[in-house]
């Protein structure tokens, strides 16, 4: 018995002693939290605060941009990228995007590369033949001043087609987004005819606000393709070009495909080297 009483006082000991610590109002006085700045009323205050003003205007005059560009500043950019193989869609998803946005009252630009003239070079043109006005360009440093320093300025969203082409993509968009305050979509193959990063688009998914990875139909089993094959012997990692040129496939049939293209590759080189032979005699 005696022990079950002492028991019960230590047990009665320690709930007391890890009971919690009721703070009441005004019993501490209150500190600042770690790391903090505070600021107070006077000439330090002032000093700091006309520094700020003085750096933020330097940064406007380096960038160029007047009034206009400290109203854009204000606001946060964004970057959205929509990449898949050829025949996803990825002109259709864009032309959505950047034509919900001017439904949305803001001011929109569309940019592709001059290297893609299948449909001419005044439009984007999706495969089943939407089309809207474009700007075709050799390098995306060049938009701001075809369009000119105040058209940039009223500019809220930019658009940009078979972006792999652009090699100085990653530039633009920083700037554009982080510097300017637009809204860039991007819409372009992630890899090339080998599976291989193309261009610089894969480069600029950390900077992005979202991803979107689109799937077309696989043309040989109807299944959910991820790549391009390109059907085909040229090598080149730049071939503009359609159905006649690449389709898209599941990762079945695109190793399927690989071997059917490195066979026939060898059959045509035995072809090669036979015709040499022969003219040789």
């Amino acid at each position: 018995m005696r022990s079950i009483c002492a028991m019960r006082s230590l047990l009665a000991a320690a709930s007391v002693a890890s009971a919690p610590t009721v703070l009441r109002a005004g019993s501490l006085t209150p500190r600042p939290p770690f790391l903090s700045l505070p600021f107070r009323r006077g000439r330090a205050a002032g000093n700091m605060l006309s520094a700020s003003r003085s750096v933020s205007a330097a940064a406007q005059s380096r960038v160029g941009g007047g009034a206009a560009m400290e109203v854009r500043a204000a606001h946060s950019g964004e970057i959205h990228v929509i990449v898949g193989p050829m025949f996803a869609g990825k002109t259709t998803a864009l032309l959505r995007r950047v034509q919900a946005e001017a439904g949305n009252g803001r001011s929109v630009a569309l940019i592709k590369s001059d290297k893609d003239n299948r449909y001419g070079l005044d439009s984007v043109v999706t495969h089943d033949g939407t089309k809207m006005g474009c700007w075709a360009l050799s390098e995306l440093s060049n938009f701001h001043d075809k369009l000119g320093i105040e058209a940039y300025n009223k500019v809220d969203v930019i658009g940009i087609d078979e972006a792999q082409f652009f090699d100085d993509l990653y530039d633009f968009c920083c700037k554009a987004a982080d510097r300017d305050g637009k809204i860039v979509v991007v819409a372009g193959l992630d890899g090339d005819y080998k599976r291989k990063k193309f261009g610089s688009v894969l480069d600029i998914v950390p900077l992005a606000d979202s991803v979107t990875k689109l799937t077309a139909r696989c043309e040989l089993c109807g299944r959910r393709a991820f790549f391009t094959l390109r059907k085909t012997q040229e090598t080149k990692t730049e071939l503009i070009g359609g159905a006649d040129v690449y389709m898209p496939v599941c990762r079945q049939h695109y190793m399927d495909g690989q071997i059917v293209i490195e066979a026939t590759r060898i059959v045509l080189d035995l072809d090669r080297s036979t015709v040499s032979a022969q003219a040789l005699k």
